[in-house]
């Protein structure tokens, strides 16, 4: 009977009748690729674990030098800082457009009294002649009168001895002691040349 028989050997001839070797070697094959899969997972995770502690300790520095920045420069001394520089910055501009008036007010000044001046030797000390006064070219006394303010103001104006163009202007600054001679070119203007005598004085 087939009981009869030893069980060792039903259980060889069963074995060999299923045929398991093909899936024992996708058993182990899979097995295989379980362990590759762990080896490269637990490789991953030590990256990134060791990126962490890389971005971390970053993170901790940062953090200290943001906290003494902080502690340093406050935004309070900060708002302080900014204040009193606007404060300094319209007194610097107060200050400049108060001398700027005070410039043009003495330099009205100066021009009057300079043609005051002119007006009184005109008339010399008996008050002059005012019928030769009369006679006298008005565009002359204009020129006259001008070439005594400028020369009040340290100023010498000549003329150019072909076209007979004012051409040259030598400033004198008593004050500080230099002297400067200007060549006055056409091109620039009157404006120009004021301003630069104005400096210059």
């Amino acid at each position: 009977m087939l009981l009869a028989e030893d069980p060792a050997t039903l259980i060889h001839h069963t074995i060999n009748n299923f045929n398991i070797n093909p899936d024992k070697a996708a058993v182990a094959r899979i097995n295989e690729s379980i362990s590759t899969l762990q080896q490269a997972r637990d490789l991953r995770v030590r990256e990134a674990e060791a990126g962490l502690k890389k971005l971390s300790r970053q993170l901790a520095t940062l953090s200290s030098q943001h906290d003494d920045l902080v502690a340093s420069h406050s935004s309070a001394d900060h708002a302080d800082r900014i204040a009193h520089l606007d404060t300094a910055k319209f007194r610097t501009a107060k200050a400049a457009s108060d001398a700027e008036t005070d410039a043009e007010r003495l330099a009205l000044q100066a021009a009057d009294l300079a043609a005051r001046l002119q007006e009184l030797d005109l008339q010399g000390v008996d008050g002059g002649d005012e019928a030769a006064a009369r006679r006298r070219d008005p565009v002359d006394d204009e020129v006259l009168l001008r070439l005594k303010v400028y020369r009040s103001l340290g100023i010498d104006i000549e003329r150019d001895e072909k076209d007979g163009e004012w051409n040259k202007a030598v400033i004198r600054n008593d004050r500080k002691g230099d002297v400067h001679v200007v060549n006055m070119d056409k091109k620039f203007s009157r404006y120009f040349y004021a301003n630069y005598f104005w400096q210059t004085l």
